[in-house]
């Protein structure tokens, strides 16, 4: 009690309503239930043997089968429908290579989404004070995604194998009293295999849990704040330029604006023609001479 007053104290508790801890908690969850289902397997198929002779018959052949599926150790016992004789026999395959890498990925990643929890929760200020353990948690996601999807890949293969050979209508070819004629041989029940299937569809969940913390892991590393540093800069830059480049093209249009009437002038000059602007002017100083002329003394003899 007194620690969960400390952690609800110290704000650590919050973590867990970050994407980021929430997703640990969840592929620590979903790992569980991967290894579980898979590694926790067994089931049991039953065929019969039916003898022209009823004392020679076996109808309830029972064959277990188990994690890790190594199903050449498998060892069941058949009739022969020969006197009393009985043949030794077993399954054919093994499946452990994909199961078992299907497990321990599971089980690897059900230790690291714990130890991650722990961090984010206690350790969250050690955490975040580099780029150390940001980048270690980033790669290690990484890393793991692409281990569940080629565990899941091969496991599901490996899951479709198993089912091939242990559908009782595969293991009685494999007796011999099976091949004779006179002799019947039926298949009781198969292994039930939900749960099997059940890891199967964890472990693609967990691929898509693991991907999908790629992003959240990746926004804790230097790289994610160095491009969002860089990013604001080339924008002003940007912004800057277009502004120049405006400002410019203002002052551009502002010059050739001004160099018109020179250029009327010139053309006018070309043409032989009066330069019509220039009689102009002249005329308006002369006018305005004339007038200065006219109000001047009328003004200096009205102040007299």
């Amino acid at each position: 009690m007194d620690l969960l007053n400390q952690i609800v104290s110290s704000g650590s508790f919050r973590t867990l309503k970050e994407p980021l801890a929430f997703l640990r908690a969840l592929e620590w969850l979903f790992a569980i239930f991967a290894f579980a289902t898979c590694g926790g397997y067994s089931g049991e198929l039953r065929v019969s043997v039916d003898c022209p002779n009823k004392t020679q018959s076996d109808l309830s052949i029972d064959i277990a089968i188990a994690y890790p599926f190594r199903l050449y150790q498998v060892n069941f016992d058949a009739p022969t429908c020969e006197g009393k004789r009985r043949e030794k026999l077993s399954l054919i395959g093994d499946f452990s290579s994909s199961a078992e890498f299907f497990v321990t990925i599971a089980v690897f990643a059900f230790l690291y989404s714990l130890a991650a929890t722990v961090v984010y929760i206690f350790y969250q200020n050690k955490y975040r004070e580099n780029n150390r353990g940001p980048l270690i948690d980033f790669i290690v996601t990484v890393v793991f995604s692409f281990l569940w999807l080629v565990s899941s890949s091969a496991w599901a293969k490996g899951l479709s194998d198993v089912k091939v050979a242990t559908d009782p209508n595969e293991v009685l070819l494999l007796i011999s009293a099976c091949k004779q004629p006179g002799n019947k041989c039926l298949p009781v029940r198969g292994p039930v295999m939900s749960s099997l299937n059940t890891s199967v569809v964890f472990g693609f969940l967990n691929f898509i849990l693991w991907a999908g913390n790629i992003w959240f892991v990746f926004k804790e590393t230097g790289w994610h704040a160095a491009g969002v540093q860089r990013y604001p800069h080339e924008t002003t830059e940007k912004h800057s330029s277009t502004y120049n480049q405006s400002l410019n093209q203002g002052v551009y249009n502002q010059d050739n604006y001004g160099q018109t009437p020179g250029y009327d002038q010139q053309q006018a000059g070309y043409g032989q023609q009066p330069n019509l602007g220039q009689t102009g002017g002249l005329g308006q100083q002369n006018y305005n001479q004339a007038r200065y002329n006219q109000t001047g003394p009328t003004s200096f003899a009205n102040q007299i």
